[in-house]
């Protein structure tokens, strides 16, 4: 193998519990995201990133949303834009099919 390139990790997945067991040693137990991800064997990538969403979930993000909510409010706003839509579309259909009767 070259010095200058280091051997690509396969994907792996890892179980809600151990992501959040790793979450809390570096939030709750104060220890630093290299130092957990080399003892749990991780990329530092990965840990940060599910450091990032744990604490934005707990404090809620800027909009004092979780993940889960923020994801539920964008799925219910595109269906309100849908269903708006649907109701202009009958509108002017019924006032068409209403001028079309007379």
């Amino acid at each position: 193998m070259d010095e200058g390139k280091r051997q690509k990790r396969p994907r792996r997945s890892f179980t809600d519990e151990f992501k959040t067991r790793a979450v809390r040693l570096v939030l709750d137990e104060g220890k630093t995201i290299p130092q957990v991800a080399r003892d749990l064997d991780l990329t530092e990538s990965a840990l940060r990133t599910c450091v990032e969403r744990d604490r934005a979930d707990r404090t809620q993000g800027k909009t004092g949303l979780t993940s889960e909510e923020r994801a539920e409010l964008a799925r219910l706003r595109k269906e309100l834009r849908e269903l708006r839509m649907e109701r202009e579309i009958l509108k002017k259909a019924a006032a068409f099919f209403a001028k079309e009767h007379h």
